[in-house]
């Protein structure tokens, strides 16, 4: 009898782990988020968002990255921007990568702890370079990928102090500098003034000793703009007062000539129909990895859809963010649960503005010059991929009509399908880590 029971036993908890497995290898289905605006019918669904984001000539856009990072362009001034209401580009110019930001000079990087002795006395060096989005895995270090911060970790092993390089010895693990950030960047962003630090208790390393060790480990794809010697209070993610984001999103070859300039709402860029990418008639979801399936019906309704929008109405779209500390927490993706409430995710926006611009001539590629319309953000933090899910949900919202205040309303959405899935990370670029008070003269759109 008991064996017959421990049988039946055994066999339920076979027939219960089998019904876990195929539920667990089910593909979950989305629904499309329900907007209740009257324009709610224009609005691409999650699919043919991403689809319209990806269907880019993005590899124009890496490769501009990556010639202003080995410094073919000197700068994002070369974009030729259009700007609202005629504002020349000299009035607000970005300046070049080899020169020094004002803040480089602050108090808070030139005290010295003079006072101090014995462990405290240490050499706390700031380190500032660029790289290229599409050359790294990223920049936190992970196992088996080519990421920046393990790159320019190694780079730094030679400067670490001996009692430090006896301890990761005597722990079997490689004799490493350790490297902290202002802001960890996704796998094919770009950054042109990222910061670090990087601290040694040696007294015969020099600034000069640790740029010229990075620059040796990537050359053309990663770039020191400069090493200067901090406080050892000096922490380029607490310090940091703001961050700087740049997006450049690129529009096909033979679509019509868009918005010249931002001279009206009604001057909307055509941009075609929307193109399967790869073959994929499947938008993978962004949580969970489901996907989200489009029915016969909602191809229907998708052929009535607009395939254009205005630069201008981006802009006034993103201008509302200004000034104002927000939860951005449906703009945020991969947040840690404890993050994704409260203060947290509030952000405090002091730049939000949209432009057309133009790729400068590049002759390996005989390229004329991509027409494109480039973001600019600027806030004291981002949360995980919302400068990217901003670009995309703004571009959504201009192509749907949404009143000027339609970003401001998807505050309030409980689901994070109310917005756009992100845009590609291809776009993105880190463009500068500011320590003083922000000032919008040094902004590139304005």
């Amino acid at each position: 009898m008991l064996t017959y029971a421990r049988g039946n036993l055994i066999t339920a908890i076979g027939r219960i782990q089998s019904s876990v497995m195929e539920n667990q290898t089910e593909k979950t289905v989305y629904t499309h988020y329900n907007h209740t605006d009257p324009c709610k019918y224009a609005r691409w669904t999650a699919r043919e968002s991403y689809q319209f984001m990806y269907t880019r000539p993005w590899q124009q856009v890496t490769d501009f990255y990556l010639n202003l990072v080995n410094g073919r362009f000197p700068c994002l001034n070369c974009l030729d921007l259009s700007y609202p209401r005629g504002l020349p580009p000299q009035t607000h110019p970005l300046q070049d990568l080899g020169q020094l930001d004002s803040h480089e000079g602050t108090e808070l990087v030139n005290v010295y702890t003079k006072d101090r002795t014995g462990r405290w006395a240490r050499a706390t060096f700031k380190i500032i370079l660029s790289y290229h989005g599409g050359s790294f895995d990223g920049w936190q270090k992970q196992p088996g990928l080519n990421t920046v911060q393990a790159l320019v970790q190694r780079s730094l092993g030679r400067f670490v102090d001996e009692r430090k390089a006896q301890q990761l010895k005597g722990r079997s693990l490689p004799v490493e500098g350790c490297a902290l950030v202002a802001g960890r960047t996704d796998k094919g962003v770009t950054a042109l003034r990222q910061v670090c630090s990087f601290y040694t208790w040696r007294e015969d390393v020099k600034a000069q000793d640790v740029l010229d060790a990075i620059n040796s480990a990537a050359p053309g794809k990663l770039c020191v703009t400069s090493v200067s010697k901090v406080s050892r209070i000096f922490h380029p993610n607490f310090s940091a007062k703001w961050r700087r984001y740049f997006y450049i999103f690129p529009f096909n070859d033979g679509e019509e000539k868009q918005c010249e300039g931002l001279k009206g709402d009604n001057e909307n860029c055509s941009l075609g129909e929307i193109h399967e990418r790869n073959g994929c008639d499947e938008y993978i979801g962004e949580e969970k990895g489901g996907c989200l399936i489009v029915n016969g019906e909602d191809e229907l309704e998708s052929a009535k859809k607009p395939r254009t929008f205005s630069i201008s109405r981006v802009n006034q779209l993103l201008r509302q963010l200004e000034g104002k500390l927000l939860s951005y927490k449906v703009f945020a993706r991969d947040t840690k649960a404890s993050r994704s409430m409260g203060p947290p995710t509030e952000c405090f926006i002091y730049h939000a503005r949209a432009a057309e611009g133009r790729l400068p001539f590049q002759e390996e590629v005989n390229l004329t010059g991509t027409r494109v319309m480039c973001v600019e953000l600027v806030a004291n933090r981002f949360l995980r991929k919302m400068v990217r899910v901003l670009v995309a949900t703004s571009i959504r919202e201009a192509a749907a009509g949404a009143e000027d205040h339609a970003l401001l309303d998807l505050m309030d959405a409980t689901c994070r399908r109310a917005t756009a899935p992100p845009a590609p990370p291809d776009g993105l670029c880190l463009v500068e880590v500011g320590y003083t008070e922000f000032n919008q003269e040094n902004c590139l759109i304005r």
